[in-house]
Order: C-alpha cells, then sequence, then structure tokens
C-alpha cells in the first residue's frame, strides 16, 4: 500500500509540473507576441513611415557618395550616419520598428494616392508641372511648381531651416506648403539628399501637423 501511494504521489507531481510548464510557456509566447505586436513598421503607422522614409533617403544619399566619392564625402557621410543614428532613436522612442528604411516603393506608391488632392490647387498651371517634371525640376523657372507629387519628410538634421534636393543645386530656395493644414515654409537648398525636398528639422517643425512625420500632400514651388 505504501508503495502504490508513493507512485501515486510521485504521478500527481510529474503531471503538476508538466501542468506548470505549459501553462508558463503559454504565458512566454504570449507575452513575447505581445511585445511583436507593439512593434509597428511603416505600413501600421504614418509616424513610422516618415521615419523609415527619411532614413531610406540618407542610406540613399551616402550609397551615393560611397559610388562616386570626392574630396567631401567622407564628412558628408559622417554627417549622415549620425542622422540615420538619430532617426534610430526616434523609431525606439515612436515604437517602430528600429532601423526600417523606406525608398522607392514607399515613396511611389503613396503620392499616387496624394496626387488627386493634389490637383485642385495645381489648376492654374497645369501646363508648368510636365515641363518641370522632364527637366528634373533643376531647370523649372521661379515661381513653378516642381516635384509633383512629391512626399516631403524629415532628415533629422539640426540647424536654421534649411532643406536638400538631388534636383536642385545649393542655393535655390523653394516653398513648401503642407496642403493638410495649408502651413507653409521658404527655406534654402544647402546639401544634396535622396529627394526633390528634404526638410531639416526646423524647416519641418514649421509645416508639420502635430505627432506626424511625412508629409502626403505637399506643394513644392521654386521662388529662387
Amino acid at each position: 500500500m505504501s508503495r502504490r501511494r508513493t507512485l501515486s504521489t510521485r504521478k500527481k507531481l510529474a503531471l503538476l509540473v508538466s501542468a506548470a510548464a505549459v501553462a508558463g510557456g503559454g504565458a512566454f509566447a504570449l507575452a513575447a507576441t505581445s511585445n511583436a505586436a507593439s512593434v509597428q513598421n511603416a505600413q501600421d503607422s504614418t509616424v513610422c513611415q516618415g521615419l523609415a522614409t527619411a532614413l531610406g533617403n540618407n542610406q540613399k544619399f551616402i550609397d551615393g557618395q560611397r559610388a562616386n566619392p570626392d574630396a567631401q564625402s567622407a564628412a558628408r557621410i559622417a554627417n549622415r550616419e549620425a542622422v540615420i543614428a538619430q532617426i534610430k532613436v526616434q523609431q525606439k522612442a515612436s515604437g517602430c520598428a528600429v532601423g526600417e528604411s523606406a525608398q522607392g516603393s514607399q515613396t511611389a506608391t503613396q503620392p499616387a494616392q496624394s496626387a488627386p488632392a493634389q490637383s485642385a490647387p495645381a489648376q492654374s498651371a497645369p501646363a508648368q508641372t510636365a515641363p518641370a517634371n522632364n527637366a528634373g525640376g533643376g531647370g523649372a523657372a521661379t515661381g513653378q511648381q516642381v516635384c509633383a507629387g512629391s512626399t516631403v519628410t524629415l532628415s533629422g538634421e539640426g540647424g536654421a531651416p534649411a532643406a536638400s534636393s538631388n534636383q536642385f543645386p545649393a542655393g535655390t530656395k523653394l516653398k513648401v506648403t503642407n496642403l493638410d493644414n495649408n502651413k507653409s515654409t521658404t527655406v534654402q537648398v544647402t546639401s544634396v539628399s535622396g529627394s526633390c525636398a528634404l526638410l531639416n528639422n526646423a524647416a519641418f517643425e514649421q509645416v508639420r501637423e502635430p505627432g506626424k512625420f511625412l508629409i502626403r500632400r505637399a506643394l513644392i514651388e521654386k521662388v529662387g
């Protein structure tokens, strides 16, 4: 009888340990799933999309400098790597996937949705848009709308309000209007980037909507 009771007790203990292990594993899996779900990517969040686009723009600029280096490339690359590090800090603070980069697909598909909304303010100068695009933007006359359909985001760089561009030389003045809140800023291009108009932090603050890192409906004009 004593031996049978001992065996029975051992079986009960084994069952309890097994049940506890299963419950613990389930709790761990649930916690892991919860943590994974809390991280957002560019498709889930406008904030994350803007940061991913900014990171991608800077990475594209660095790749271009490495492919065609000059005497200033090392300094430019170091500067942009510092910008990328700051963007990753912002991604983490915003609950985004750290290091996520968006180039091409994100920036190409989003403007297609925004373009119909932008066509209204551009009605007064429909013929000017095509020449500006055919000339790559850089050859546009003063006062013309340029880069129709482009989204605008921030570079993560500090300093006075300024912009960087892949179509306009340093010294060009661009007026960027956020059509979602009708706020505008006029900035001077000071460096090269991977997009038509990439605003630094100070310039972006002048036209942004609270909590957003991407302007989907932007009107960009060359004013000087």
